[in-house]
Protein backbone atom coordinates (compact mmCIF):
# COMPACT_ATOMS: atom_id res chain seq x y z
CA UNK A 1 0.00 0.00 0.00
CA UNK A 2 2.79 2.40 0.93
CA UNK A 3 4.64 1.54 -2.29
CA UNK A 4 1.51 2.28 -4.31
CA UNK A 5 1.08 5.66 -2.60
CA UNK A 6 4.73 6.50 -3.20
CA UNK A 7 4.43 5.53 -6.87
CA UNK A 8 1.28 7.66 -7.21
CA UNK A 9 2.99 10.67 -5.58
CA UNK A 10 5.99 10.33 -7.90
CA UNK A 11 3.72 10.06 -10.93
CA UNK A 12 1.72 13.12 -9.84
CA UNK A 13 4.94 15.08 -9.28
CA UNK A 14 6.26 14.04 -12.71
CA UNK A 15 3.02 15.11 -14.38
CA UNK A 16 3.09 18.47 -12.61
CA UNK A 17 6.68 19.12 -13.67
CA UNK A 18 5.89 18.05 -17.22
CA UNK A 19 2.88 20.37 -17.29
CA UNK A 20 4.94 23.24 -15.93
CA UNK A 21 7.67 22.66 -18.51
CA UNK A 22 5.09 22.51 -21.28
CA UNK A 23 3.54 25.77 -20.08
CA UNK A 24 6.97 27.41 -19.87
CA UNK A 25 7.80 26.22 -23.38
CA UNK A 26 4.46 27.54 -24.64
CA UNK A 27 5.05 30.93 -23.00
CA UNK A 28 8.54 31.09 -24.47
CA UNK A 29 7.34 30.15 -27.93
CA UNK A 30 4.26 32.38 -27.98
CA UNK A 31 5.25 36.04 -28.50
CA UNK A 32 1.93 37.29 -27.12
CA UNK A 33 2.31 35.31 -23.88
CA UNK A 34 5.95 36.34 -23.68
CA UNK A 35 5.06 40.01 -24.10
CA UNK A 36 2.27 39.73 -21.53
CA UNK A 37 4.67 38.27 -18.99
CA UNK A 38 7.17 41.03 -19.78
CA UNK A 39 4.55 43.74 -19.21
CA UNK A 40 3.45 42.22 -15.92
CA UNK A 41 7.02 42.18 -14.63
CA UNK A 42 7.69 45.72 -15.86
CA UNK A 43 4.56 47.11 -14.21
CA UNK A 44 5.73 45.69 -10.88
CA UNK A 45 9.27 47.02 -11.30
CA UNK A 46 8.16 50.54 -12.25
CA UNK A 47 5.47 50.51 -9.51
CA UNK A 48 2.77 51.79 -11.84
CA UNK A 49 -0.64 51.45 -10.12
CA UNK A 50 -2.58 50.81 -13.32
CA UNK A 51 -1.78 50.36 -17.01
CA UNK A 52 -3.28 49.25 -20.31
CA UNK A 53 -1.51 47.97 -23.42
CA UNK A 54 -3.06 47.56 -26.87
CA UNK A 55 -1.22 46.09 -29.86
CA UNK A 56 -2.62 45.86 -33.39
CA UNK A 57 -1.03 44.24 -36.42
CA UNK A 58 -2.15 43.63 -39.99
CA UNK A 59 -5.53 45.20 -39.34
CA UNK A 60 -6.38 43.11 -36.29
CA UNK A 61 -6.09 43.38 -32.53
CA UNK A 62 -3.14 41.24 -31.49
CA UNK A 63 -3.17 42.03 -27.79
CA UNK A 64 -5.02 44.24 -25.34
CA UNK A 65 -5.07 43.96 -21.59
CA UNK A 66 -5.36 45.93 -18.37
CA UNK A 67 -2.99 45.63 -15.42
CA UNK A 68 -3.14 46.76 -11.82
CA UNK A 69 -5.70 49.01 -10.21
CA UNK A 70 -7.54 52.22 -11.04
CA UNK A 71 -6.65 53.80 -7.68
CA UNK A 72 -3.79 52.74 -5.44
CA UNK A 73 -5.02 50.99 -2.32
CA UNK A 74 -8.45 50.18 -3.74
CA UNK A 75 -9.56 46.84 -5.20
CA UNK A 76 -11.09 47.97 -8.52
CA UNK A 77 -8.89 46.57 -11.28
CA UNK A 78 -8.02 47.97 -14.68
CA UNK A 79 -9.58 46.20 -17.67
CA UNK A 80 -9.93 46.88 -21.38
CA UNK A 81 -12.88 49.21 -20.77
CA UNK A 82 -11.10 51.37 -18.17
CA UNK A 83 -10.83 54.98 -19.34
CA UNK A 84 -7.44 56.70 -19.25
CA UNK A 85 -6.31 60.11 -20.49
CA UNK A 86 -5.03 60.21 -24.06
CA UNK A 87 -3.40 63.55 -23.20
CA UNK A 88 -1.30 64.81 -26.13
CA UNK A 89 -1.91 61.73 -28.26
CA UNK A 90 -5.17 63.64 -28.86
CA UNK A 91 -3.20 65.91 -31.21
CA UNK A 92 -3.15 63.32 -33.99
CA UNK A 93 -6.96 63.25 -33.87
CA UNK A 94 -7.19 67.05 -34.09
CA UNK A 95 -4.89 67.03 -37.13
CA UNK A 96 -7.03 64.34 -38.75
CA UNK A 97 -10.15 66.44 -38.13
CA UNK A 98 -8.59 69.35 -40.01
CA UNK A 99 -7.66 66.90 -42.76
CA UNK A 100 -11.33 66.09 -43.22
CA UNK A 101 -11.99 69.75 -43.87
CA UNK A 102 -9.16 69.77 -46.42
CA UNK A 103 -10.82 66.82 -48.17
CA UNK A 104 -14.12 68.70 -48.28
CA UNK A 105 -12.47 71.76 -49.83
CA UNK A 106 -13.30 73.97 -46.88
CA UNK A 107 -9.69 74.45 -45.84
CA UNK A 108 -6.14 74.24 -47.17
CA UNK A 109 -3.14 73.41 -45.01
CA UNK A 110 -1.34 76.55 -46.15
CA UNK A 111 -4.20 79.02 -45.75
CA UNK A 112 -3.43 82.00 -43.50
CA UNK A 113 -4.84 81.42 -40.02
CA UNK A 114 -6.32 84.92 -40.07
CA UNK A 115 -8.61 83.85 -42.92
CA UNK A 116 -10.53 81.92 -40.27
CA UNK A 117 -9.55 83.64 -37.02
CA UNK A 118 -9.23 87.33 -37.98
CA UNK A 119 -8.74 88.42 -34.34
CA UNK A 120 -5.96 85.94 -33.62
CA UNK A 121 -2.59 87.66 -33.11
CA UNK A 122 0.92 86.73 -32.13
CA UNK A 123 3.41 89.13 -30.56
CA UNK A 124 4.98 89.95 -33.94
CA UNK A 125 2.47 91.29 -36.51
CA UNK A 126 4.61 89.95 -39.35
CA UNK A 127 4.37 86.42 -37.96
CA UNK A 128 0.62 86.84 -37.52
CA UNK A 129 0.34 87.66 -41.25
CA UNK A 130 2.47 84.70 -42.31
CA UNK A 131 1.07 82.09 -39.93
CA UNK A 132 -0.52 79.18 -41.80
CA UNK A 133 -2.92 76.49 -40.60
CA UNK A 134 -0.12 73.94 -40.96
CA UNK A 135 2.03 75.97 -38.56
CA UNK A 136 -0.52 75.52 -35.78
CA UNK A 137 0.25 71.79 -35.75
CA UNK A 138 4.04 71.58 -35.99
CA UNK A 139 5.51 73.58 -33.07
CA UNK A 140 7.47 76.10 -35.16
CA UNK A 141 5.69 79.40 -34.47
CA UNK A 142 8.37 80.87 -32.23
CA UNK A 143 6.00 80.84 -29.24
CA UNK A 144 7.52 79.04 -26.28
CA UNK A 145 5.75 76.96 -23.68
CA UNK A 146 2.68 78.86 -22.52
CA UNK A 147 0.91 76.16 -20.50
CA UNK A 148 0.48 78.58 -17.62
CA UNK A 149 -2.50 79.94 -19.57
CA UNK A 150 -4.49 76.77 -18.90
CA UNK A 151 -2.59 74.91 -16.16
CA UNK A 152 -2.42 77.83 -13.70
CA UNK A 153 -5.62 79.73 -14.40
CA UNK A 154 -9.23 79.16 -15.30
CA UNK A 155 -10.04 81.35 -18.29
CA UNK A 156 -12.16 80.55 -21.35
CA UNK A 157 -10.44 79.21 -24.49
CA UNK A 158 -11.09 82.46 -26.37
CA UNK A 159 -9.31 84.42 -23.63
CA UNK A 160 -6.37 82.01 -23.77
CA UNK A 161 -6.00 82.72 -27.48
CA UNK A 162 -6.39 86.45 -26.92
CA UNK A 163 -3.46 86.47 -24.48
CA UNK A 164 -1.12 84.72 -26.94
CA UNK A 165 -0.39 88.13 -28.48
CA UNK A 166 1.37 89.06 -25.23
CA UNK A 167 3.88 86.18 -25.37
CA UNK A 168 7.29 87.30 -26.58
CA UNK A 169 8.82 84.83 -29.05
CA UNK A 170 11.42 82.36 -27.81
CA UNK A 171 12.94 81.98 -31.28
CA UNK A 172 12.32 83.27 -34.79
CA UNK A 173 9.39 81.99 -36.82
CA UNK A 174 9.94 78.53 -38.38
CA UNK A 175 13.58 78.44 -37.31
CA UNK A 176 13.36 75.87 -34.52
CA UNK A 177 11.12 73.58 -32.47
CA UNK A 178 9.53 74.23 -29.08
CA UNK A 179 6.59 72.06 -28.10
CA UNK A 180 3.41 74.12 -27.88
CA UNK A 181 -0.12 73.21 -26.73
CA UNK A 182 -1.90 76.53 -27.26
CA UNK A 183 -1.57 76.39 -31.06
CA UNK A 184 -3.62 73.20 -31.10
CA UNK A 185 -6.37 75.12 -29.34
CA UNK A 186 -6.20 77.61 -32.20
CA UNK A 187 -6.38 74.69 -34.65
CA UNK A 188 -9.55 73.54 -32.91
CA UNK A 189 -11.03 77.02 -33.33
CA UNK A 190 -10.18 76.96 -37.05
CA UNK A 191 -11.98 73.62 -37.25
CA UNK A 192 -15.03 75.10 -35.53
CA UNK A 193 -15.05 78.04 -37.94
CA UNK A 194 -14.97 75.96 -41.12
CA UNK A 195 -17.16 73.07 -39.95
CA UNK A 196 -19.74 74.98 -37.94
CA UNK A 197 -19.26 72.56 -35.03
CA UNK A 198 -17.23 72.92 -31.83
CA UNK A 199 -14.16 70.67 -31.77
CA UNK A 200 -15.62 68.28 -29.20
CA UNK A 201 -18.80 67.75 -31.23
CA UNK A 202 -16.87 67.33 -34.47
CA UNK A 203 -14.43 64.76 -33.10
CA UNK A 204 -17.29 62.78 -31.59
CA UNK A 205 -19.40 62.71 -34.74
CA UNK A 206 -16.58 62.32 -37.27
CA UNK A 207 -14.14 60.00 -35.44
CA UNK A 208 -15.59 58.40 -32.31
CA UNK A 209 -19.00 57.44 -33.73
CA UNK A 210 -17.84 56.11 -37.12
CA UNK A 211 -15.14 54.01 -35.47
CA UNK A 212 -17.50 52.70 -32.79
CA UNK A 213 -15.57 54.36 -29.94
CA UNK A 214 -18.64 54.46 -27.71
CA UNK A 215 -16.80 54.91 -24.39
CA UNK A 216 -14.41 57.63 -25.56
CA UNK A 217 -14.99 61.21 -24.36
CA UNK A 218 -13.65 64.44 -25.86
CA UNK A 219 -13.41 66.29 -22.54
CA UNK A 220 -12.56 65.07 -19.06
CA UNK A 221 -15.65 66.87 -17.76
CA UNK A 222 -17.70 64.35 -19.77
CA UNK A 223 -16.11 61.39 -17.96
CA UNK A 224 -18.60 60.21 -15.36
CA UNK A 225 -18.03 56.46 -15.65
CA UNK A 226 -16.74 54.81 -12.47
CA UNK A 227 -14.50 52.58 -14.58
CA UNK A 228 -11.76 55.12 -15.12
CA UNK A 229 -8.20 55.39 -13.88
CA UNK A 230 -7.19 58.13 -11.48
CA UNK A 231 -3.86 59.97 -11.42
CA UNK A 232 -0.87 59.28 -9.19
CA UNK A 233 2.49 60.96 -8.71
CA UNK A 234 5.70 59.99 -6.93
CA UNK A 235 6.70 62.45 -4.22
CA UNK A 236 9.78 61.76 -2.09
CA UNK A 237 9.89 58.16 -3.35
CA UNK A 238 6.26 57.59 -2.33
CA UNK A 239 3.46 57.14 -4.87
CA UNK A 240 0.44 59.26 -3.96
CA UNK A 241 -3.05 59.51 -5.40
CA UNK A 242 -3.91 62.93 -6.86
CA UNK A 243 -7.46 63.37 -5.61
CA UNK A 244 -8.45 66.49 -7.54
CA UNK A 245 -11.05 66.50 -10.26
CA UNK A 246 -10.48 70.26 -10.62
CA UNK A 247 -6.85 69.58 -11.60
CA UNK A 248 -7.93 67.02 -14.18
CA UNK A 249 -10.50 69.38 -15.71
CA UNK A 250 -7.96 72.13 -16.45
CA UNK A 251 -6.93 70.51 -19.74
CA UNK A 252 -10.45 70.86 -21.14
CA UNK A 253 -9.66 74.53 -21.82
CA UNK A 254 -7.19 73.38 -24.49
CA UNK A 255 -9.15 70.29 -25.49
CA UNK A 256 -7.76 69.88 -29.04
CA UNK A 257 -4.27 69.61 -27.55
CA UNK A 258 -4.99 66.79 -25.12
CA UNK A 259 -8.34 66.27 -23.39
CA UNK A 260 -9.63 62.98 -24.89
CA UNK A 261 -10.14 59.95 -22.64
CA UNK A 262 -10.34 56.43 -24.07
CA UNK A 263 -9.81 52.73 -23.36
CA UNK A 264 -8.25 49.74 -25.18
CA UNK A 265 -11.58 48.46 -26.51
CA UNK A 266 -12.08 51.81 -28.26
CA UNK A 267 -8.60 53.01 -29.17
CA UNK A 268 -7.78 49.84 -31.09
CA UNK A 269 -10.18 51.01 -33.84
CA UNK A 270 -8.34 54.34 -34.13
CA UNK A 271 -4.98 52.56 -34.20
CA UNK A 272 -6.01 50.22 -37.01
CA UNK A 273 -7.55 53.08 -38.99
CA UNK A 274 -4.40 55.20 -38.78
CA UNK A 275 -2.23 52.30 -39.95
CA UNK A 276 -4.52 51.46 -42.87
CA UNK A 277 -4.68 54.73 -44.85
CA UNK A 278 -7.55 55.97 -42.64
CA UNK A 279 -9.78 53.11 -43.79
CA UNK A 280 -12.25 51.41 -41.47
CA UNK A 281 -15.27 49.11 -41.36
CA UNK A 282 -18.34 50.04 -39.39
CA UNK A 283 -19.91 46.59 -39.36
CA UNK A 284 -21.00 46.65 -42.98
CA UNK A 285 -19.12 44.80 -45.74
CA UNK A 286 -18.04 48.07 -47.32
CA UNK A 287 -14.76 49.74 -46.47
CA UNK A 288 -15.07 53.41 -45.55
CA UNK A 289 -12.48 56.14 -45.06
CA UNK A 290 -12.01 58.98 -42.61
CA UNK A 291 -9.58 60.72 -44.98
CA UNK A 292 -8.49 60.62 -48.59
CA UNK A 293 -5.23 58.68 -49.05
CA UNK A 294 -3.21 61.81 -49.93
CA UNK A 295 -4.48 63.65 -46.86
CA UNK A 296 -3.76 60.67 -44.62
CA UNK A 297 -0.22 60.54 -46.04
CA UNK A 298 0.22 64.27 -45.39
CA UNK A 299 -0.29 63.70 -41.66
CA UNK A 300 2.87 61.61 -41.56
CA UNK A 301 5.09 63.75 -43.76
CA UNK A 302 8.00 65.27 -41.80
CA UNK A 303 7.28 68.98 -41.32
CA UNK A 304 9.70 70.24 -38.65
CA UNK A 305 13.14 69.11 -37.54
CA UNK A 306 13.10 68.33 -33.82
CA UNK A 307 16.22 70.10 -32.64
CA UNK A 308 15.70 69.69 -28.88
CA UNK A 309 18.17 66.97 -27.87
CA UNK A 310 16.69 66.59 -24.40
CA UNK A 311 13.00 66.41 -25.33
CA UNK A 312 12.95 62.60 -25.17
CA UNK A 313 15.77 61.20 -23.00
CA UNK A 314 14.85 57.74 -24.35
CA UNK A 315 16.59 58.77 -27.55
CA UNK A 316 19.90 58.53 -25.70
CA UNK A 317 19.38 54.77 -26.06
CA UNK A 318 17.56 54.54 -29.40
CA UNK A 319 20.11 56.92 -30.96
CA UNK A 320 18.04 58.11 -33.94
CA UNK A 321 19.83 59.60 -36.93
CA UNK A 322 16.92 61.93 -37.64
CA UNK A 323 13.99 63.31 -35.63
CA UNK A 324 11.04 65.16 -37.11
CA UNK A 325 7.47 66.20 -36.34
CA UNK A 326 4.57 65.67 -38.74
CA UNK A 327 0.98 66.76 -38.27
CA UNK A 328 0.37 65.52 -34.74
CA UNK A 329 3.11 62.85 -34.80
CA UNK A 330 6.77 62.65 -33.81
CA UNK A 331 8.97 60.60 -36.13
CA UNK A 332 12.40 59.01 -35.98
CA UNK A 333 14.37 56.08 -37.34
CA UNK A 334 14.66 52.85 -35.37
CA UNK A 335 16.81 49.96 -36.58
CA UNK A 336 16.42 51.00 -40.20
CA UNK A 337 12.67 51.57 -39.93
CA UNK A 338 10.65 54.75 -39.61
CA UNK A 339 8.44 55.01 -36.55
CA UNK A 340 5.62 57.47 -35.89
CA UNK A 341 4.74 58.11 -32.28
CA UNK A 342 3.47 60.59 -29.75
CA UNK A 343 3.46 60.67 -25.97
CA UNK A 344 0.82 62.19 -23.74
CA UNK A 345 1.40 63.55 -20.24
CA UNK A 346 -0.97 65.16 -17.76
CA UNK A 347 -0.67 65.38 -14.00
CA UNK A 348 -0.51 61.75 -12.88
CA UNK A 349 -1.36 60.24 -16.29
CA UNK A 350 0.70 59.04 -19.27
CA UNK A 351 0.12 57.64 -22.74
CA UNK A 352 2.08 56.71 -25.85
CA UNK A 353 0.90 55.77 -29.35
CA UNK A 354 3.56 54.26 -31.58
CA UNK A 355 3.54 52.92 -35.13
CA UNK A 356 5.95 50.75 -37.09
CA UNK A 357 4.11 51.42 -40.36
CA UNK A 358 6.10 49.21 -42.74
CA UNK A 359 5.28 46.27 -40.46
CA UNK A 360 1.61 47.25 -40.06
CA UNK A 361 2.15 47.32 -36.30
CA UNK A 362 1.00 49.81 -33.67
CA UNK A 363 1.06 49.89 -29.88
CA UNK A 364 -0.78 52.10 -27.41
CA UNK A 365 0.08 52.32 -23.71
CA UNK A 366 -1.75 54.26 -21.00
CA UNK A 367 -0.87 54.51 -17.32
CA UNK A 368 -1.89 56.35 -14.16
CA UNK A 369 1.52 57.36 -12.79
CA UNK A 370 3.08 60.70 -13.63
CA UNK A 371 5.81 60.42 -16.28
CA UNK A 372 6.05 56.64 -16.04
CA UNK A 373 8.54 56.16 -18.86
CA UNK A 374 7.73 52.49 -18.85
CA UNK A 375 5.55 53.57 -21.78
CA UNK A 376 8.62 53.91 -24.03
CA UNK A 377 9.94 50.53 -22.91
CA UNK A 378 6.70 48.75 -23.76
CA UNK A 379 6.44 50.46 -27.14
CA UNK A 380 9.93 49.48 -28.25
CA UNK A 381 9.58 46.00 -26.76
CA UNK A 382 6.40 45.53 -28.83
CA UNK A 383 8.23 46.63 -31.99
CA UNK A 384 11.01 44.16 -31.23
CA UNK A 385 8.73 41.30 -30.17
CA UNK A 386 6.08 41.44 -32.87
CA UNK A 387 8.04 42.67 -35.88
CA UNK A 388 11.81 42.76 -35.59
CA UNK A 389 12.64 39.52 -33.80
CA UNK A 390 14.66 41.17 -31.04
CA UNK A 391 14.56 40.81 -27.26
CA UNK A 392 16.27 43.82 -25.69
CA UNK A 393 15.22 44.47 -22.10
CA UNK A 394 14.02 48.03 -22.64
CA UNK A 395 12.40 48.15 -19.21
CA UNK A 396 15.69 47.52 -17.40
CA UNK A 397 17.67 49.86 -19.66
CA UNK A 398 15.21 52.71 -19.36
CA UNK A 399 14.89 52.25 -15.61
CA UNK A 400 18.63 52.74 -15.40
CA UNK A 401 18.51 55.80 -17.68
CA UNK A 402 15.60 57.55 -15.97
CA UNK A 403 16.78 56.49 -12.53
CA UNK A 404 20.07 58.22 -13.25
CA UNK A 405 18.27 61.36 -14.42
CA UNK A 406 16.20 61.29 -11.25
CA UNK A 407 19.32 61.13 -9.11
CA UNK A 408 20.86 64.02 -11.05
CA UNK A 409 17.72 66.09 -10.43
CA UNK A 410 17.92 65.35 -6.71
CA UNK A 411 21.60 66.33 -6.68
CA UNK A 412 20.79 69.59 -8.49
CA UNK A 413 18.10 70.33 -5.92
CA UNK A 414 20.52 69.69 -3.05
CA UNK A 415 23.08 71.94 -4.71
CA UNK A 416 20.50 74.69 -5.11
CA UNK A 417 19.46 74.33 -1.47
CA UNK A 418 23.09 74.63 -0.40
CA UNK A 419 23.26 78.15 -1.83
CA UNK A 420 20.77 79.37 0.76
CA UNK A 421 22.20 82.16 2.87
CA UNK A 422 21.40 81.35 6.47
CA UNK A 423 20.40 83.70 9.27
CA UNK A 424 18.87 86.36 7.04
CA UNK A 425 15.57 88.17 7.46
CA UNK A 426 13.12 89.77 5.03
CA UNK A 427 13.80 93.44 4.31
CA UNK A 428 10.33 94.43 5.52
CA UNK A 429 7.66 93.26 7.93
CA UNK A 430 5.54 90.45 6.42
CA UNK A 431 2.54 92.77 6.10
CA UNK A 432 4.49 94.85 3.55
CA UNK A 433 4.48 91.92 1.11
CA UNK A 434 0.72 91.50 1.33
CA UNK A 435 -1.24 92.61 -1.71
CA UNK A 436 -2.24 91.77 -5.27
CA UNK A 437 0.30 91.30 -8.04
CA UNK A 438 -0.86 91.26 -11.65
CA UNK A 439 0.29 90.79 -15.22
CA UNK A 440 -1.82 91.02 -18.40
CA UNK A 441 -0.51 87.62 -19.52
CA UNK A 442 -0.19 85.61 -16.32
CA UNK A 443 -3.16 86.93 -14.34
CA UNK A 444 -3.17 87.72 -10.63
CA UNK A 445 -1.36 86.51 -7.55
CA UNK A 446 -2.73 87.40 -4.13
CA UNK A 447 -0.48 87.39 -1.08
CA UNK A 448 -2.21 87.46 2.29
CA UNK A 449 -1.41 86.71 5.92
CA UNK A 450 -2.63 83.47 7.48
CA UNK A 451 -1.67 82.39 10.95
CA UNK A 452 1.29 84.72 10.95
CA UNK A 453 2.65 83.46 7.62
CA UNK A 454 2.41 84.68 4.04
CA UNK A 455 -0.04 82.78 1.89
CA UNK A 456 0.12 82.76 -1.92
CA UNK A 457 -2.66 82.23 -4.48
CA UNK A 458 -2.08 82.36 -8.23
CA UNK A 459 -5.36 82.83 -10.10
CA UNK A 460 -7.11 80.88 -7.31
CA UNK A 461 -5.65 77.71 -8.86
CA UNK A 462 -2.19 77.26 -7.37
CA UNK A 463 -1.95 78.06 -3.67
CA UNK A 464 0.25 77.52 -0.64
CA UNK A 465 2.18 78.99 2.30
CA UNK A 466 5.39 80.94 1.81
CA UNK A 467 8.26 80.04 4.16
CA UNK A 468 11.16 82.46 4.39
CA UNK A 469 14.23 81.21 2.53
CA UNK A 470 16.73 84.06 2.47
CA UNK A 471 16.57 87.85 2.12
CA UNK A 472 13.36 88.63 0.18
CA UNK A 473 12.97 85.14 -1.27
CA UNK A 474 10.46 82.67 0.13
CA UNK A 475 9.79 79.03 -0.66
CA UNK A 476 6.27 78.22 -1.79
CA UNK A 477 4.97 74.79 -0.76
CA UNK A 478 1.89 74.15 -2.84
CA UNK A 479 -1.33 72.94 -1.29
CA UNK A 480 -1.60 70.97 -4.51
CA UNK A 481 1.26 68.69 -3.45
CA UNK A 482 1.80 67.38 -6.98
CA UNK A 483 3.18 70.80 -7.95
CA UNK A 484 6.01 70.51 -5.43
CA UNK A 485 7.79 73.69 -4.34
CA UNK A 486 8.89 76.91 -6.01
CA UNK A 487 10.91 79.97 -4.96
CA UNK A 488 9.00 83.25 -4.77
CA UNK A 489 11.10 86.42 -4.75
CA UNK A 490 9.93 89.93 -3.99
CA UNK A 491 11.63 92.92 -5.63
CA UNK A 492 11.82 96.30 -3.87
CA UNK A 493 11.76 99.62 -5.68
CA UNK A 494 14.06 102.60 -5.09
CA UNK A 495 11.86 103.72 -2.22
CA UNK A 496 12.28 100.42 -0.39
CA UNK A 497 8.72 99.29 -1.08
CA UNK A 498 7.66 95.95 -2.61
CA UNK A 499 7.20 96.45 -6.35
CA UNK A 500 7.21 93.01 -7.97
CA UNK A 501 6.92 89.30 -7.38
CA UNK A 502 8.84 86.67 -9.35
CA UNK A 503 7.96 82.99 -9.30
CA UNK A 504 8.65 80.11 -11.67
CA UNK A 505 9.39 82.46 -14.53
CA UNK A 506 6.36 84.68 -13.88
CA UNK A 507 6.93 88.38 -13.26
CA UNK A 508 3.98 90.20 -11.66
CA UNK A 509 3.69 93.83 -10.56
CA UNK A 510 2.18 94.90 -7.27
CA UNK A 511 -0.88 97.05 -7.85
CA UNK A 512 -2.25 97.41 -4.37
CA UNK A 513 -0.59 97.69 -0.98
CA UNK A 514 -2.01 96.59 2.34
CA UNK A 515 -0.51 98.01 5.51
CA UNK A 516 -0.46 96.24 8.81
CA UNK A 517 -3.46 98.26 9.85
CA UNK A 518 -6.63 96.38 9.05
CA UNK A 519 -4.91 93.23 7.95
CA UNK A 520 -6.78 90.40 9.61
CA UNK A 521 -4.83 87.28 10.14
CA UNK A 522 -6.99 84.32 9.46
Amino acid sequence: MKNNLLLFALLLSFCSVKSLLAQTKKTTADPVARYDAYVQQAVREWKVPGLTVTVVKDGKVLFRKGYGVRVLGKPETVDTKTLFAMASTTKAMTAACLGMMVDEGKLRWDDPVTNYLPDFQLYDPAVTRELRVRDLLIHNTGVGNADVLWAAMKIPPDEILHRVRLIKPSYSFRSSFIYQNIMYLAAGKVLEKVSGMPWDVFIRTRIFEPLGMSRTKAHFSDVTDANRAKPHIEISDTIRFVDSRAEEELVDAVGPAGSVWTCPDDVSAWMICMLDSARYRDGSPNVKTLLKPATWAELFKPQTLVTDREFYPTQQLTKPVWKTYGLGWFQQDYRGHRINFHTGSLTGMVAIHGQLPDQKLAVYVQGNLDHAELRHALMFRAFDEFALGLSRDWSADLQKLYGGLKQKAKAAERKSDSTRVLNTRPSLPLAAYVGSYTDPLYGKADVTLRDGKLYFSLNNVMTGFLDHWNFDTFRLTYDQFWNGKDPVSFVLDNNGKVAKLNSAGLDLTKVSETTTKGVAER
